[in-house]
């Protein structure tokens, strides 16, 4: 590992001065990440307070902790770590006690010419450092890193106990594990413990802080696995023993609200937690594995999802037609793609676009994901008899504008909403196809009548989420011209206006910004189908999902491998992504 390191400076400025304060807003507004209200807002908790300004913007969540760092970073002219650039094992041969690393956010990394390089959570904490540098005996060049590196850090590699947050959890749950049947009791003692709720807390916070969709809790033989999906992909956080399993599921089946006495049958909760002064839900859905409760929490952060089309990764071509689609007074609108492809977050947003004062919306899901004002939302609740079917019937009665329908799942559901759109609504739903021309198909043989869809579909959006290149550290790839020659007849008539040569292909390569991945958040590719006459007669002739496909291409309609090509010619993600999330048999190129 090579550490460019810095030496303490002798008078750090004072975090709670107005002049350091100053530095700092300039500092995040020049790189767009506060507005002026938001800085307005944590001058007067400073001001109330005298809390720093930098923990201030952490604790409302106006500013990220990455953020933070990054720009004391540069103010305090001190070099950043990330979690790649801590050791493997012990810096220094001293064994300094974990509870003072701990209390002073602070842990050696490197060591090299007598000098001990130190990743500090806090970098004004100069009197810490400096008792440091006095158990060490030497002298001290100070770096900053994030707090949770830095925790994460002094569990592996000073508890010798173990990962410090289960120390003596995985001790005392043994015995909790194979008496829980009788004993239940002593199961919620267990998880009321203060390391079990201290190691949840942190687990919800730091998966929010890295932008998570999902925390998995999985049982296996041997081990407790934590992974965590960050843009559409699994990756580990951490490995517990198998002893921890018990008290960590009891205790997120408590703040569920689930009962921590049933082990057998699958559950689903609601979790409400504030992490960083802003309120996410997190949904919590248990199910019984040969190692005990699978637990996944899907975390709902509605502060984190744009409700904006362009940002979703939509052009101004396809906004137009999307728009005009959404203009319509009646009508059905579909978006169709697998789980985890982006279909809630579009339709929220086209509900955001269609939310004003002379409509009146109603949602049916199965849950409510995210509590939008002005919308009316419905959650079916199935074991009391309260299906997608009857909501909707209820909700013709309520004289509704717009009518967002979570899954169209059968046909009583699809007849009520093809009903509903005859009558002077605009239905919006989803279904889980390959293609647009798959919904078509799908749709017809659930058994839905020809000339009925034909005359109310009026588009379908199909779509997947890849990754995006970190556009800090991306780098351009390899591929020689004669691949983009062949990308480019795959493409058209995407790529047949544009001139990829002026970017080309770039690959992921991985920084500090990116934590190591080489993509930074997900964009969608996708191909709108819009009903023309020609698409509205094969419907009625019942064409097959590829002539279909092959009359709406050439109504204007992109596929999807084409579009999400001009987006890797562009510098946005790589081939590789688009062949992973299009289907295989487009891919052949």
């Amino acid at each position: 590992m090579q550490i460019v390191s810095s030496a303490p400076r002798s008078a750090r400025p004072n975090p709670r001065s107005a002049g350091f304060s100053e530095s700092l807003l300039a500092h995040l507004a020049a790189r767009g990440l506060i507005d002026p209200l938001s800085a307005k807002r944590a001058e007067k908790v400073q001001a109330q307070s005298g809390e720093r300004l930098d923990l201030i913007l952490t604790r409302l969540g106006l500013v990220d902790e990455a953020s933070i760092v990054e720009a004391l970073s540069a103010l305090l002219e001190l070099p950043r770590l990330s979690a790649s650039d801590f050791p493997e094992s012990r810096a220094v041969d001293v064994d300094l006690p974990p509870e003072f690393l701990r209390t002073a956010q602070m842990i050696p990394v490197a060591h090299a010419e007598g000098r001990v390089t130190v990743a500090m959570g806090d970098p004004f904490n100069t009197d810490a450092l400096s008792s440091l540098a006095f158990l060490l005996g030497h002298p001290i060049d100070a770096a900053i890193a994030t707090v949770g590196d830095v925790e994460r850090a002094i569990e592996r590699l000073y508890d010798s106990k173990g990962p410090g947050r289960v120390a003596g959890l995985a001790q005392q749950s043994g015995g909790a594990q194979q008496s829980a049947d009788e004993d239940i009791r002593r199961l919620e003692d267990l998880a009321s413990d203060a390391p079990v709720i201290k190691l949840v807390n942190e687990l919800i916070a730091r998966a929010v802080e890295a932008q998570a969709s999902d925390i998995h809790v999985e049982p296996w033989e041997d081990c407790l696995n934590i992974r965590l999906r960050i843009d559409g992909v699994l990756q580990m956080y951490d490995r517990l023993p198998k002893e921890s399993h018990a008290a960590i599921a009891s205790r997120i089946k408590i703040m569920a609200r689930l009962d921590i006495a049933e082990r057998r049958l699958p559950q689903d909760g609601r979790i409400n937690s504030i992490v960083a002064g802003r309120n996410v839900d997190l949904r919590v859905a248990t199910i019984p594995t040969i190692w005990g409760e699978n637990v996944v929490l899907r975390i709902l952060n509605r502060s984190s999802v744009a409700l904006d089309f362009s940002h979703l990764g939509f052009s101004e071509s396809d906004l137009v037609d999307l728009k005009r689609m959404l203009s319509e007074p009646n009508g059905m609108l579909l978006v169709t793609g697998p789980t985890g492809s982006g279909k809630t977050t579009t339709l929220y947003t086209a509900l955001d676009r269609l939310n004003d004062s002379e409509r009146k919306l109603f949602s049916v899901e199965d849950p409510v994901e995210y509590h939008m004002g002005g919308i009316n939302q419905v959650q079916v609740a199935p074991r009391i008899g309260l299906t997608f079917s009857k909501a909707l019937r209820s909700i013709l009665r309520q004289d509704p504008d717009v009518i967002m329908i979570g899954e169209i799942r059968d046909l009583e559901t699809a007849e009520i909403a093809i009903r509903a759109s005859l009558t002077g609504h605009l239905v919006l739903s989803t279904l889980h196809t390959n293609s647009a021309t798959a919904s078509i198909t799908r749709m017809l043989d659930m058994g839905v009548e020809d000339y009925l869809l034909g005359s109310t579909l009026v588009g379908v959006l199909a779509q997947r989420l890849v990754r995006r290149l970190c556009p800090s550290c991306r780098a351009p790839s390899e591929a020689g011209s004669a691949y983009i020659d062949r990308l480019i007849r795959v493409a058209e008539p995407a790529l047949a206006k544009r001139a990829p040569s002026s970017k080309g292909l770039f690959k992921a390569v991985g920084c500090s910004k990116c934590r190591g991945t080489g993509f930074s958040g997900r964009t969608a590719v996708y191909e709108l189908l819009s009903v023309t006459d020609d698409v509205r007669d094969g419907i009625v002739k019942r064409q097959g999902e590829r002539q279909l496909e092959a009359t709406a291409t050439a109504a204007g309609m992109v596929p999807m491998l084409a579009n999400g090509l001009a987006k890797a010619l562009a510098g946005e993600t790589t081939v590789e992504e688009v062949l992973r999330v299009t289907r295989a048999d487009d891919a052949a190129i």
